[in-house]
């Protein structure tokens, strides 16, 4: 990306190609379009890349997978915890996906401009903006999961360095989720027919 002209005022908004403008400091609701979320992360690599396979594993695919994960391990989840799910990373399509130990030597810049983010894209599809503690553990708990089998199918980690950092899954058949890295224009389009069918269930 090229630098600012020499002089200009700062700038904190990025165009979409939708034509939005999304101010990443104060994001508006009303700026954000599911099709720029799913373009960009399906852009976005997870694990800075560092994956086997011809395709960077994106975070789109990466939001699938916990949105399949959420619902094999909670009994019947409701339309809105399933599009929570689905959203849990959307802030990192404006951000990028940032690996953890890079985020605890950033700080908490980092994790406000994120929330942000998140409270704006929770308001622009009708979800609350704090989510209840124990749809955030399930979430968490499938993203957990989600690492652990892209840890070791993917990104090269022993099964005992995934088991330190993320914990092994236990009852989880790996081979019943998909990990095969697939390319961006499809992945992006499997993220918009899923939305699209939690968005037809919650009415």
């Amino acid at each position: 990306m090229a630098a600012d002209k020499a002089g200009a005022p700062p700038r904190a908004w990025q165009r979409m190609l939708s034509g939005r403008r999304l101010d990443l400091l104060d994001p508006s609701p009303l700026d954000v379009e599911i099709s720029d979320i799913a373009h960009g992360l399906a852009r976005v690599a997870r694990w800075n890349g560092q994956t086997s396979g011809a395709h960077a594993f994106s975070v789109a695919q990466h939001s699938l997978l916990v949105e399949d994960i959420f619902c094999f391990l909670t009994r019947d989840p409701s339309p809105d915890a399933r599009l929570t799910a689905l959203l849990h990373d959307a802030p990192e399509y404006v951000i990028g996906d940032m690996i953890s130990p890079f985020k605890s030597a950033v700080g908490g810049g980092y994790k406000a401009v994120e929330q942000r983010l998140q409270n704006a894209i929770h308001m622009r599809f009708g979800l609350p903006v704090a989510t209840q503690e124990r749809l955030k553990r399930d979430i968490k708990r499938a993203d957990q999961v989600a690492a652990y089998l892209e840890a070791t199918q993917l990104a090269g980690f022993s099964v005992a360095e995934a088991t330190e950092f993320f914990g092994r899954p236990r009852g989880i058949d790996p081979a019943r989720f998909d990990l095969a890295c697939k390319p961006a224009g499809s992945v992006q389009a499997a993220f918009l027919k899923k939305f699209a069918t939690i968005e037809k269930i919650r009415g």
